[in-house]
């Protein structure tokens, strides 16, 4: 039978795999995380045009992107749980759909409180594609590739962090914001028909096999995994939430354009390095990721006056963050075991809170510290992220993949 016709059970999932990635499934997985981010992520570089066009404030129009935290954060866990039995593929046709419509609404209403309940709604849409995607990869192939899926299927996060985002804000200004969300749309029709099409199909979780939510918090090694979530995503975000200010004080204040183009192409490279070797070095690159990242955030608070120094602690921080959700993800899909989903969820959940953090206490350390010392202060995060990693070595973060 085809990919796209059979329906696989989770027991006989090993048989008929072959050595080689599924890349058209995994692809797929990964443009449904590329529209994800897209969506979130447009609205914040499209202030201006928006404000204007619905005749609202910026700060009025920065609420669609909290919406849409909001609803990711609202519905990972609970939306996750309640469709766990479902089969994956209509449940993934179902997110897509719901970017389908909700960036529609976007694009064509005049109104903003039915923008922003459509933001709200488009977010929801994400927290459920989020809990079941990393499940999805890891399903389509034998153990030996999982890591190697994992890291296909979320690679469309830091293309669309590194040229999906930039690229839409700029044609967003000359073109129109609104033709920018129907562009995105039509990437949610033609990913449609791409499932449709390719992507393979496998049972949801049968009823004797599921746990409550509380049973899969206590599962070993996953409440680990959720505090380094909560450490690692919530240093990034102050950081890069607040990076215009701090190079505002060093020789690159009229450059952030350049630095976070540097981010966004090492955090590519960093995916593609963490796809390499996560299946037998998992619990190595996670620590050396988080100490590198500790360094350089460290170098970066004491050689403000060199700009050779900020930006080689800019591809330091981009290479070790950019597989930063591979890692998390195929650490907590690997504890989770037959649970993964729901775990999975709370990740979602973890860090979308960890976003949401690192604009609320950056602020309050940027007040206290300054921009200067702001890269500085992350090893308070940092140091704590890593010794947790260190301990966790039963369950949290082994030497490889199961």
């Amino acid at each position: 039978m085809s990919s796209n016709t059979t329906c696989v059970k989770e027991g006989n999932i090993n048989t008929g795999f072959s050595n080689s990635l599924p890349w058209i499934g995994l692809l797929a997985l990964a443009m449904a995380g590329f529209i994800c981010i897209l969506t979130e992520s447009l609205p914040a570089g499209l202030l201006p045009q928006i404000s204007k066009d619905l005749d609202v404030s910026e700060a009025l129009v920065g609420q669609l992107v909290t919406l849409y935290a909001v609803g990711s954060l609202l519905a990972a866990i609970p939306l996750t749980a309640a469709t766990r039995g479902w089969r994956r593929k209509p449940l993934l046709l179902l997110c897509i759909a719901g970017f389908l419509v909700f960036n529609t609404i976007t694009a064509l209403s005049s109104i903003y409180v039915l923008t922003l309940a459509a933001r709200f709604f488009a977010g929801v849409s994400a927290g459920v594609l989020w809990g079941m995607s990393a499940g999805y990869a890891r399903r389509m192939v034998p153990a030996s590739l999982k890591g190697k899926a994992m890291a296909v299927a979320m690679v469309g996060t830091p293309l669309a962090l590194a040229l999906g985002v930039p690229v839409g804000t700029f044609l967003g200004t000359h073109i129109g914001w609104r033709l920018i969300f129907g562009i995105v749309t039509l990437l949610a029709a033609v990913l449609i028909v791409w499932v449709l099409w390719k992507m393979p199909d496998f049972d949801g979780e049968p009823d004797d096999e599921r746990l409550s939510l509380h049973k899969v918090f206590l599962i070993p090694g996953v409440r680990p995994i959720l505090v380094v979530v909560i450490a690692w995503v919530l240093a990034h975000n102050i950081l890069y939430t607040y990076i215009s200010p701090y190079l505002a004080k060093t020789a690159l204040g009229q450059r952030v354009d350049l630095v976070l183009l540097i981010f966004g192409i090492t955090s590519v490279i960093g995916i593609w390095v963490v796809g390499m070797l996560i299946d037998r070095f998992i619990r190595l690159m996670t620590i050396s990721s988080i100490t590198a990242f500790t360094l350089a955030s460290i170098a970066m608070a004491i050689g403000i006056d060199q700009p050779v120094i900020i930006i080689f602690g800019v591809i330091i921080w981009g290479l070790t963050f950019g597989g930063a959700a591979t890692i998390l993800q195929t650490a907590i899909a690997q504890a989770g075991g037959k649970s993964a989903d729901i775990a999975q969820s709370m990740l979602v959940t973890a860090w979308n809170l960890a976003i949401g953090g690192g604009g609320i206490i950056g602020g309050i350390l940027l007040e206290i510290f300054g921009p200067e010392l702001l890269p500085g202060s992350l090893f308070i995060l940092l140091l704590p992220a890593l010794l947790i990693v260190v301990l966790a070595k039963k369950h949290g973060f082994p030497k490889g993949i199961k």
